[in-house]
């Protein structure tokens, strides 16, 4: 009978667990940076990412124009893009390629 109760405890456990795990990613979804949602940095992915950079979405260029340019450009010389996979050089040059008024100058 302990066997049972056991099974069940951990059986209520390892669901928890998936629930809060799929909790989590969801928030990190929705988490972005300089006023630009996750979904939208998601977009942006295959333009900024080497060796074969793809032109910009609309979807992307659509959450570039809602961006905290200055704050985008504070990432330029990050070790956190290059970390990530990201070129800065290619991501610098998005807001230009989306044809944005007034594209920052870093």
């Amino acid at each position: 009978m302990e066997h049972y109760n056991f099974a069940k405890i951990y059986m209520t456990l390892a669901l928890f667990a998936i629930v809060l795990s799929s909790v989590t990613i969801e928030v990190a979804r929705a988490q972005g940076i300089c006023n630009v949602s996750g979904e939208g940095l998601m977009s942006c992915r295959p333009s900024i990412t080497p060796p074969y950079p793809t032109a910009p979405t609309a979807q992307c260029c659509n959450a570039l124009s809602h961006a905290d340019m200055a704050c985008l450009c504070s990432y330029k010389n990050s070790q956190l893009l290059p970390s990530l996979g990201i070129d800065p050089n290619l991501a610098i040059q998005l807001p230009q390629k989306c044809r944005l008024p007034n594209p920052p100058r870093c």
